[in-house]
């Protein structure tokens, strides 16, 4: 299920707090809470929720839901935002339903997240028809259908609400609940992009990229990543990285792609840390350090990414930047083999074969050879057919 949390900060941004009201005391109230003047503004809507003010009541369990200008309590705001809700007031409808989903407050139950949300998105709010696609997307309390999700974002989208325009993009992107159409896809994305969506941007940066929807554009795809990135979106950080790196759409700058890698890895990025190792590896625009290679490509290979178990067993293999050892190199081989690398698989082969990290065993070498040289692993096969030759000579086996 999707994290509620941006649409909660939509939610409380798309209130209406400049509106007038026939009573005076809500105008006062939301001006003070406008002002910041919690204090004031929190007299104002108690007195008024205590009278069975649905907007006040509304607003004070927003107070009491973020802690302004009161102890923050989630059951209190439940309860103030349901007093709200039962007069059919919108706001607090779907905020009882962001309750509901995320389990403030209250027992988390997607199916009552679904029915109070469905009286708010009935009454117009985007916020609602949005959270509505979710839960339909995503089978939340409801039987999952694409086609529905697809109608209630796009009543949101239709509204200007980014998330609901960034969600529908991807739905026309992936093909969900409407017939796959990129050019759809792109339109709906960039007028989220535009609104600072940082989703949006990433995901429109990799369309001008790989040319989907709209003619590739390498230095578009650049200013999306950049916008994207800036924010501190880790996908776009890498996609960032990779773009200084082959100089593609700016010019080539090894150490900038090293700077945005570094961003990305140290936020937990798995391609980004593999990047990292690779550039301190090989030496790529800093000082090789075999060290700092394998720091990284543990934490990426920690992740389960294959590419740094393959590449972290090689240098336990090789003794780089670690002490040599056969066994680590060999369990490091097998992760990455066992999740169908096949680079991995020729390496374990490799390693099955000449007997190093493991009991020489020509079966079993000969059983991971196959596996990369099924996957088209140019070097498994060019070894196969040498071992088929060769037989029963016994030949060296390279890692790569």
């Amino acid at each position: 299920m999707k994290s509620f949390l941006k649409l909660l900060v939509v939610l409380f941004i798309t209130v209406t707090l400049f509106a007038g009201s026939a009573n005076a005391g809500i105008d006062e109230g939301i001006a003070a809470y406008k002002a910041k003047d919690y204090t004031k503004a929190l007299n104002e809507f108690k007195s008024l929720a205590e009278h069975g003010i649905a907007q006040a009541q509304y607003f004070l369990g927003r107070m009491y839901y973020t802690g302004e200008g009161v102890t923050q309590g989630y059951q209190e705001a439940f309860i103030w935002y349901k007093k709200a809700a039962d007069q059919g007031n919108a706001d607090a409808q779907v905020s009882l339903g962001l309750m509901y989903a995320a389990g403030d407050g209250v027992t988390q139950d997607y199916r009552e997240a679904f029915i109070w949300s469905k009286k708010a998105a009935d009454q117009g709010l985007s916020p609602a028809q949005y959270m509505l696609g979710t839960l339909y997307e995503n089978g939340g309390g409801v039987i999952q259908d694409y086609q529905e999700a697809f109608k209630w974002y796009k009543k949101a989208a239709d509204q200007g609400l980014d998330l609901a325009q960034f969600s529908l993009g991807l739905m026309y992107y992936m093909g969900e609940g409407v017939t796959q159409d990129y050019q759809e896809a792109f339109t709906s994305l960039k007028k989220a992009a535009d609104q600072g969506n940082v989703d949006a941007q990433v995901m429109l940066g990799a369309m001008y990229y790989k040319g989907e929807g709209i003619a590739q554009n390498f230095q578009k795809a650049f200013k999306w990543s950049k916008k994207a990135a800036d924010q501190g979106n880790a996908d776009a950080q890498v996609s960032l990285g990779a773009m200084y790196y082959e100089g593609e759409g700016v010019a080539q700058n090894s150490q900038e792609a090293t700077t945005w890698y570094k961003k990305a890895a140290d936020q937990g990025n798995t391609m980004a840390q593999f990047n990292l190792g690779i550039i301190y590896r090989d030496g790529n625009s800093i000082a090789q350090n075999y060290q700092e290679a394998a720091k990284w490509f543990k934490k990426a290979a920690d992740q389960g990414l294959t590419r740094a178990q393959d590449a972290l067993g090689i240098m336990y293999k090789d003794g780089s930047g670690v002490a040599q050892d056969y066994q680590e190199a060999f369990k490091w081989l097998k992760k990455a083999a066992d999740q169908g690398d096949a680079k991995a698989q020729y390496n374990l082969g490799a390693m099955y074969y000449n007997g190093e990290g493991v009991a020489q065993d020509y079966q079993e070498a000969f059983t991971w050879l196959r596996k990369a040289a099924d996957q088209g692993n140019v070097d498994a096969q060019n070894v196969l057919k040498r071992i088929i030759k060769s037989k029963p000579k016994k030949i060296i086996v390279e890692d790569v």
